[in-house]
């Protein structure tokens, strides 16, 4: 039998390399073992997940070391076992002869995170406080990381700026962690400190800003990191590339997300996906179908993901039968099993062409439950075409799975209100009285020379309302002399119909279009965001607006792109 040293050694080379049953039966016939054959034994058994056979050789250990204790902690944090993490590092505590070292607390400090408990967490901290491991980065990446996992983002960069040498995974967890707590202009102002700061950022940094940007659709941010990032000279082949391609997309700038994706030498599934799902939502099906049949050519492999946007060109579009073919293709020829999304797609697309016994006989024979997407796109369709039998099954679902949300008391009341059932639509307002369920209000926004601003229905706080109002009036007279007659069906009924047609006029996304008008010089694009789906009124009435002002206005509401030009728009009155 080799010596211990030599031994040790050779625990070491089974344990990295994987041959741990080698490393078993090795220590098993050793003669003398040290606390280093047990630390390396364990450490190979924790790396690999192998938990119950490195926790029985813990216990077993006639003594332990800060190295034990880290590498059965930091085991059970890895391989998702956050609680177990927790308390041994309690147990570690009560032992005398046990310390805590950076390593250690590091390993607690991501178990906190990952349960989450914030109040452990603080534990933790006071604990490194109280002995002097806070001098370390380390230690500090790891607090901060902990704050933020656990929701307090405050803590979270008041332990950031405390830091000395931040590297640019900590710049980027930071500015990470304000996008996912939604504040993203926080998120956009450390992005901004980094680059002041002279640190290059990595591809992740890029990927996350990016794809706040594509969140907000704030393409004038967008434009200025891929600025930074052509001065940089990223790698076109990195996944970087990609993140602008579905920036650019989500902003509804197909041309500058065409150009990326043909800039890159290797487009990854991400980009194919998100230049095809981008065309679908910008009102171009054909593109969209164009771009799946080169991504098939190529020798790409579309997933999930990517089906869900071909199969969103179709409904946009109104290809039925080439969607069904394409639903058909999922399983039959590529394999992969329909997905919820899936699903939702084809019923949207079946409801929307009044196809609706097709659509009853795939929910029935669907192997999941549907879910709430397949049963508003269901709604929306009986909306369309007033079938107020399958309207009403949708609802009750609905009403089962998420009775808090407006929408589906909303679209009901237009139904009953198209069908002029207004007790229905009545009993639809009292029940929303009595589970105090409020309609979400109308939001838009318009950006203009990097500045947003913001329109609620009826909103009067713009410094330019007046003038906004005052051209919103000159448009309605010529709108109507241009034969365009203001959609009132949806309005209270029990108000005058002059009345109904001013509350239409107020729509947030009209206020939006008409400032950009007025804020812009003859013939720029206007483009407007909505954070709801655009009404009936709205719609139309912007298609007369874009021929009477020889504007080209975009406006992305909840569920897609609509690009009006000379009274018609992208999206073929298919919405």
């Amino acid at each position: 039998m080799p010596g211990l040293v030599i031994s040790n050694r050779l625990l070491d080379m089974y344990a990295k390399n994987g041959g741990l049953s080698n490393a078993q039966k090795l220590f098993d016939e050793m003669n003398e073992r040290d606390l280093c054959s047990w630390n390396v034994l364990i450490s190979g058994y924790a790396k690999m997940g192998l938990l119950e056979e490195a926790r029985k050789l813990f216990d077993k250990m006639p003594e332990r070391d800060n190295f034990s204790w880290t590498a059965m902690i930091s085991g059970y944090v890895r391989h998702d076992k956050p609680n177990k993490a927790l308390e041994l590092y309690r147990m570690m505590n009560t032992c005398e002869n046990s310390r805590s070292n950076k390593f250690t607390v590091s390993s607690a400090l991501a178990a906190a995170a990952a349960t989450p408990c914030l109040r452990i967490g603080r534990e933790i901290h006071g604990y490194i406080m109280r002995t002097g491991l806070d001098s370390d980065e380390v230690v500090w990446s790891a607090l901060s990381d902990m704050y933020g996992k656990c929701g307090s983002i405050e803590e979270a960069r008041y332990i950031f700026d405390k830091m000395v040498n931040r590297d640019i995974v900590t710049w980027t967890a930071m500015i990470d962690r304000y996008f996912e707590d939604g504040r993203k202009e926080e998120g956009f102002d450390l992005f901004a400190e980094l680059l002041r700061s002279g640190m290059r950022p990595n591809d992740f940094t890029f990927a996350g800003v990016l794809n706040a940007c594509a969140d907000v659709s704030v393409e004038e941010i967008g434009k200025q990191v891929h600025g930074h990032m052509i001065r940089i000279c990223f790698d076109p082949f990195s996944f970087g590339a990609s993140a602008l391609v579905h920036m650019y997309s989500k902003c509804g700038n197909m041309v500058n997300a065409e150009r990326v994706f043909k800039g890159t030498p290797q487009p990854d599934l991400v980009s194919w996906t998100s230049l095809i799902t981008g065309y679908a939502q910008n009102g171009h099906p054909g593109e969209a179908l164009l771009y799946f049949e080169l991504l098939l050519k190529s020798g790409t492999q579309p997933d999930h993901i990517t089906f869900v946007g071909v199969l969103s060109a179709c409904v946009h579009a109104g290809l039925v039968d080439k969607g069904l073919q394409y639903f058909h293709l999922i399983n039959e020829k590529y394999g992969l099993t329909h997905t919820a999304d899936h699903y939702a797609c084809i019923i949207d697309l079946l409801a929307r062409s009044g196809r609706f016994e097709e659509a009853e006989n795939i929910i029935n024979k669907m192997p999941m439950q549907p879910d709430k997407f397949l049963w508003a796109s269901l709604l929306g369709g009986c909306r369309i075409h007033g079938n107020l039998k399958l309207a009403k099954r949708a609802a009750e679902a609905l009403f089962e799975i998420e009775p808090e949300n407006p929408a589906t008391y909303v679209t009901m009341a237009n139904i009953y209100a198209t069908a002029g059932m207004w007790s229905e639509v009545a009993k639809i307002r009292k029940t929303m009285d009595e589970r105090g369920v409020v309609k979400k209000p109308g939001l838009s926004w318009i950006e203009i020379k990097r500045e947003v601003h913001v329109f609620l229905v009826g909103d009067t706080s713009h410094p330019r309302s007046k003038d906004i109002h005052e051209f919103l009036g000159k448009l309605s007279k010529k709108m109507k002399e241009e034969g365009f007659v203001p959609d009132t069906n949806f309005v209270l009924h029990d108000v005058e119909e002059e009345q109904k047609e001013e509350n239409l006029s107020y729509h947030s996304e009209k206020l939006a279009v008409a400032f950009g008008i007025i804020a812009t010089s003859q013939g720029t694009p206007i483009k407007v965001f909505k954070n709801l789906r655009t009404c009936v009124d709205c719609h139309t009435a912007i298609k007369f607006i874009s021929k009477i002002t020889n504007r080209k206005i975009i406006v992305r509401d909840s569920n897609r792109f609509h690009c009006f030009e000379d009274g018609n728009c992208s999206c073929g009155d298919f919405w």
